[in-house]
């Protein structure tokens, strides 16, 4: 778990790191280069987690390496379930990263959500409901390995 205390935001104690798989952290259900690295640095503090639908069938493959968990999405309403996933983890320990129109209970849920503006773009509802919007994943989940960024990010 990591602390974070922003000033004239709050303390963020996070636990738990809660990411979307294609769009956000995979392409055409291949993983982007340096997730795997970056996935086994931020295990060393947080819970890692990909919630996914599994569109492509390859996220068990992609991920087999890594510890972290994989959800696969099973109900017929994939944004309630993200929603769902969350509060189960405890929302205030949450932070979630996605950019479809079906992250955004995810990024309600959580105690910090990120967009992330890929090469699937991003849906408007998930940008209007994050805390942070990224250009890239590396971006994103940099933030919690130099916390000073997201410091500097939420500060007011």
């Amino acid at each position: 778990m990591a602390s974070i205390q922003i000033p004239n935001y709050g303390q963020l104690n996070i636990k738990h790191i809660v990411c979307d798989y294609n769009g956000t952290i995979a392409k055409d259900g291949k993983l982007a280069p340096d997730i795997k690295d970056i996935f086994k640095l931020l295990s060393e503090n947080y819970n890692v987690h990909v919630i996914t639908a599994d569109t492509f069938g390859t996220v068990k493959k992609e991920l087999e390496s890594v510890d972290i968990t994989v959800k696969i999405l099973s109900s017929s309403d994939h944004t309630q379930e993200k929603g769902e996933y969350i509060k189960a983890l405890g929302s205030k320990y949450c932070a979630s990263i996605g950019n479809g129109n079906n992250d955004v209970k995810m990024l309600q849920e959580s105690a910090i959500s990120i967009a992330v503006i890929g090469d699937e773009g991003c849906a408007t509802s998930t940008l209007m409901k994050s805390d942070i919007v990224c250009k890239s994943i590396t971006d994103a989940l940099l933030l919690f390995i130099k916390q000073k960024r997201l410091i500097a990010t939420l500060r007011s």
